[in-house]
């Protein structure tokens, strides 16, 4: 597994990635976005994926375009990036784009070493998925959900239902007092991703920033 390092090495929070090439060509201005909407020091892990619809994908499911079916490698992959996350005085969150953040909601299912999870705009039509939300608990109180306001608007039937399956999923996490957002962006799936994951980290660091706040406050 490949990673590549951006921003304080030495900071208390570290952001969790997996990328593609096209992911990779935009982090250094996502790494910046993230600086500029937080104000707080982040160390960024980008964690290459060496098979996209493989490694991401909880379960085996056939290509909805392409012919590049879907694996069940995020096991695997999950159990790889834990292992980047061993340092008990670090603060982790975990997210990505499109599969990548799908893979991030996830992994809140399976384990609750991450602080929060940046899911945008996740790939929530993946079959059975918001099924499996349902019928699962997750371990993740803070959830940041986003999607392109034309990303429903496609003539792939199964991609289509993204939208429906998205305010579904959230609507469930509101159900279950989790902490979550659900944020619309303008445009189609392919605008501007680098700009979307930074707004969905920065939510999460925000949203720390201020309950830490008003505990301090609290105890004052």
């Amino acid at each position: 597994m490949v990673t590549y390092e951006y921003g304080n090495p030495h900071a208390a929070i570290t952001l969790i990635q997996p990328v593609d090439d096209h992911d990779m060509a935009g982090i250094e201005a996502e790494v910046t976005e993230i600086q500029r909407l937080s104000g707080q020091e982040t160390h960024l892990l980008a964690v290459k994926v060496e098979s996209w619809n493989r490694d991401l994908s909880p379960w085996t499911a056939p290509a909805v375009f392409g012919c590049d079916d879907f694996g069940a490698g995020a096991g695997e992959m999950l159990a790889e990036i834990l292992n980047l996350c061993q340092d008990e005085s670090k603060v982790y969150y975990l997210g990505g784009y499109s599969l990548a953040a799908l893979f991030s909601l996830w992994a809140a299912y399976q384990t609750n070493r991450f602080a929060g999870i940046a899911a945008a705009s996740p790939s929530m039509w993946f079959p059975g998925f918001v099924d499996y939300m349902k019928g699962s608990r997750i371990q993740c109180s803070n959830i940041y959900l986003s999607l392109g306001d034309r990303e429903e608007k496609t003539k792939n039937a199964v991609m289509a239902s993204v939208g429906d399956c998205i305010r579904n999923g959230y609507a469930w996490l509101k159900e279950q007092d989790i902490h979550c957002t659900l944020e619309w962006n303008e445009g189609g799936h392919f605008k501007e991703p680098e700009i979307r994951t930074a707004k969905a980290f920065a939510w999460l660091l925000n949203s720390s920033m201020a309950v830490r706040h008003s505990a301090g406050t609290a105890g004052a």
